[in-house]
Protein backbone atom coordinates (compact mmCIF):
# COMPACT_ATOMS: atom_id res chain seq x y z
CA UNK A 1 0.00 0.00 0.00
CA UNK A 2 0.84 3.50 -0.51
CA UNK A 3 2.44 5.64 2.66
CA UNK A 4 3.44 8.47 0.11
CA UNK A 5 1.19 11.30 -1.03
CA UNK A 6 1.46 14.58 -3.36
CA UNK A 7 -0.88 17.33 -1.78
CA UNK A 8 -1.64 20.54 -3.03
CA UNK A 9 -4.25 23.14 -2.33
CA UNK A 10 -6.13 26.08 -3.44
CA UNK A 11 -3.84 29.13 -2.72
CA UNK A 12 -0.57 26.93 -2.24
CA UNK A 13 1.48 27.29 -5.82
CA UNK A 14 3.92 24.54 -4.63
CA UNK A 15 3.28 21.24 -4.00
CA UNK A 16 3.97 18.79 -1.22
CA UNK A 17 5.12 15.47 -0.55
CA UNK A 18 3.49 14.04 2.91
CA UNK A 19 5.35 10.09 3.78
CA UNK A 20 2.83 9.04 6.23
CA UNK A 21 5.91 6.51 7.41
CA UNK A 22 7.98 8.93 8.36
CA UNK A 23 5.60 11.60 9.44
CA UNK A 24 7.18 14.33 7.30
CA UNK A 25 5.82 16.88 5.05
CA UNK A 26 8.30 18.27 2.74
CA UNK A 27 8.13 21.08 -0.01
CA UNK A 28 8.29 19.55 -3.84
CA UNK A 29 9.54 20.38 -6.57
CA UNK A 30 7.41 18.89 -9.65
CA UNK A 31 9.41 17.13 -12.59
CA UNK A 32 8.11 15.71 -15.77
CA UNK A 33 4.35 14.18 -15.67
CA UNK A 34 3.98 15.80 -12.37
CA UNK A 35 5.45 19.07 -13.46
CA UNK A 36 2.55 18.80 -16.27
CA UNK A 37 -0.08 17.56 -13.89
CA UNK A 38 0.59 20.58 -11.59
CA UNK A 39 0.12 23.11 -14.19
CA UNK A 40 -3.04 21.64 -15.01
CA UNK A 41 -4.10 22.05 -11.28
CA UNK A 42 -2.84 25.52 -11.49
CA UNK A 43 -5.23 26.46 -14.82
CA UNK A 44 -7.92 25.52 -12.38
CA UNK A 45 -8.06 21.20 -13.24
CA UNK A 46 -8.45 18.58 -9.88
CA UNK A 47 -6.86 15.61 -10.30
CA UNK A 48 -7.36 12.50 -7.66
CA UNK A 49 -5.21 9.04 -8.14
CA UNK A 50 -5.57 6.27 -5.77
CA UNK A 51 -7.10 8.43 -2.45
CA UNK A 52 -10.23 7.93 -0.93
CA UNK A 53 -10.74 10.49 1.05
CA UNK A 54 -9.17 13.97 0.79
CA UNK A 55 -11.10 16.98 3.10
CA UNK A 56 -9.63 20.68 3.51
CA UNK A 57 -9.99 22.00 6.60
CA UNK A 58 -9.06 25.33 8.44
CA UNK A 59 -7.02 24.12 10.93
CA UNK A 60 -5.76 20.82 13.27
CA UNK A 61 -8.29 21.79 15.83
CA UNK A 62 -11.22 21.40 13.28
CA UNK A 63 -9.72 17.82 12.44
CA UNK A 64 -8.85 16.38 15.68
CA UNK A 65 -12.23 17.88 16.95
CA UNK A 66 -14.27 15.54 14.01
CA UNK A 67 -15.72 18.58 12.72
CA UNK A 68 -16.68 17.71 9.01
CA UNK A 69 -18.60 20.24 6.62
CA UNK A 70 -19.21 17.77 3.32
Amino acid sequence: MTKVVIIGIPGETGLWLADLDAGTVTPLNPTGDLATASNLRKAGGIIVKGIDLAVAVSSAQVALSGHFDG
